[in-house]
């Protein structure tokens, strides 16, 4: 089966959900398009079933081996990783630096070890084979919070600018270090030896930061000084699409070089497009913003097949509930220590609401997913679709639950801040 075929049919599934969606159900895009393609999934495991032997079941077999893991590596994950980081702006930044700085960092690798740790602890109770390198990779790619989610769900209902700042600003750099970390537990997992791990990894790593901050740095002139809009557009996607090429021709980290690249773009033009004509910044963004809606459509709608796989593992809903509690308890946990350094909180917020605000408003997307599917060349089958399961779950549970509920709970912990404020 082609993959313009595969890619018609998510194309036309997100058309069709998203306009019923919209004329119908009228829930947020992210939350719709994740209970629809939980909807399809099941749909196709139950005509799998019922059509068993038939050129049907054939038709669902294809669209499930489908490598969405090779469609992700080699061609869409780089431009999703530069679309998540290009959008930053300094001077916002240098607002709440030391509190995004820890939100994004420190909080990051607290709460991917947290996570490693409680799930590794969960797995020896239940008989599973996983080391704590590997649990250590499935926390690192749980870790960081999705900055599509966080601005189309969050920001509906009112959150103060500054909370609303963090939220955005943690969501955006924390997919950086989350790659970085992945990349680091991952060659913790699949290494014979720590020195293997050091003389691997770490080239990898400063190779990566090395190539994407480079091939900005000498394409980014071409955007400064044309004046037409499309083709700025085009340099930027020379910029990450070169910087993952060559990452992938000399060994290095492409997702890493990605993720620099869009820090590095955004910084140049912060400094030197400054006032930079309204239009061509509008269509830059606009066209990023928008590419990246697709890409993660796309995820959400072939991981709806892929429900057919994962709904079959053993003990699936037990997974799902340890890898959802183990999130939350990370969450806060890392959270909490995080707090500690992370200087006065904005918008007259104590550190526990602060906490339970950012515990509940972290909210998981795309980028989890595509790191999960990107682990199967990497360890066995098994392990694959409990990683890709308790990532689908973890998503799921954030995108849906704690994306409907957000308002409410939100709205008690505002009240809770305002009536300490007012004493």
């Amino acid at each position: 089966m082609s993959f313009l075929f595969i890619f018609v049919l998510a194309l036309a599934m997100i058309c069709l959900l998203g306009f019923f969606n919209e004329k119908v159900t009228k829930l947020t895009y992210e939350i719709a398009l994740m209970l629809f393609s939980v909807v399809i999934g099941a749909a196709a495991l139950l005509a799998a079933t019922v059509f068993s032997g038939t050129s049907a079941a054939e038709i669902l077999g294809k669209i499930q081996v489908f490598n969405i893991e090779k469609f992700l590596m080699d061609g869409v994950l780089c431009f999703m990783l530069f679309a998540g980081s290009c959008h930053l702006k300094l001077s916002d930044f240098k607002r709440q630096a030391r509190q995004v700085t820890v939100l994004a960092f420190v909080c990051t690798l607290l709460g991917a070890c947290f996570y490693g740790l409680l799930f590794y602890g969960a797995a020896y109770l239940m008989g599973l084979n996983l080391s704590l390198p590997m649990c250590l990779m499935f926390g690192s790619i749980v870790a960081p919070t999705d900055p599509i989610a966080a601005t189309s769900i969050l920001n509906k209902f009112g959150l103060p600018k500054n909370i609303s700042f963090l939220i955005e600003g943690e969501s955006l750099f924390n997919d950086g270090v989350g790659v970085a970390l992945f990349v680091c537990f991952s060659g913790l997992a699949t290494a014979t030896s720590s020195s293997g791990f050091f003389s691997v990894m770490l080239p990898q790593i400063f190779g990566a930061v090395a190539v994407g901050a480079v091939a900005t740095l000498l394409l980014f002139p071409l955007y400064r000084f044309t004046k037409s809009n499309t083709l700025g557009i085009f340099v930027s996607l020379l910029s990450v699409a070169l910087s993952y090429y060559l990452c992938e021709l000399f060994g290095f980290s492409g997702a890493i070089a990605s993720v620099v690249c869009g820090i590095v773009f955004a910084a140049l033009r912060s400094k030197f497009c400054p006032q930079e004509d309204t239009e061509k910044a509008e269509r830059f963004c606009s066209f990023w913003e928008t590419l990246d809606t697709l890409l993660n459509s796309v995820l959400y709608i072939m991981l709806g097949f892929s429900f057919v796989r994962i709904m079959q593992m053993e003990h699936v809903i037990l997974l799902a509930l340890v890898a959802i509690a183990a999130n939350l308890i990370a969450r806060s946990g890392s959270l909490s220590l995080s707090t500690l350094i992370m200087g006065r909180l904005p918008d007259g917020y104590d550190k526990f609401n602060f906490v339970r605000l950012l515990t509940w408003g972290g909210l998981r997307g795309g980028l989890s997913v595509a790191l999960a599917m990107s682990t199967r060349e990497m360890i066995s089958e098994d392990i694959y679709f409990i990683i890709l399961g308790g990532t689908y779950a973890i998503v799921f549970f954030t995108t849906v639950i704690q994306g409907l509920t957000m308002k409410p709970v939100y709205q008690r912990i505002d009240r809770s801040v305002s009536k300490r404020n007012s004493k």
